[in-house]
């Protein structure tokens, strides 16, 4: 049997499936975006695809420790609008 990855959330600190969480990654070049496929290049931390455990990750500024960077506003958007979308889809389902 096969032991499939695990990742942290870094709003609520739950281990769960790295298939079930959205990933955020840092490039070389310092840009932080959020990764749909989960493969790209770079420093990545994971949250799980629900707006409370967003919102606790921008109160508590785990991003920005976790980056070492400032986190622009629109990335916080952009990650309420891949959660808004995964939700949808799974209530299609």
């Amino acid at each position: 049997m096969k032991n499939l990855p695990k990742r942290t959330c870094i709003g609520c600190n739950e281990v769960k499936l790295k298939k079930e969480l959205i990933r955020i990654v840092k490039n070389k070049n310092g840009e932080i975006s959020v990764d749909k496929t989960g493969k790209a290049e770079g420093r990545g931390a994971y949250i799980c695809d629900n707006v409370q455990c967003l919102e606790k990750a921008i109160k508590t500024k785990k991003l920005e420790r976790n980056f070492e960077t400032k986190i622009e506003i629109e990335l916080y958007e952009n990650l309420k609008k891949e959660m808004s979308i995964k939700n949808q889809s799974k209530e299609v389902q």
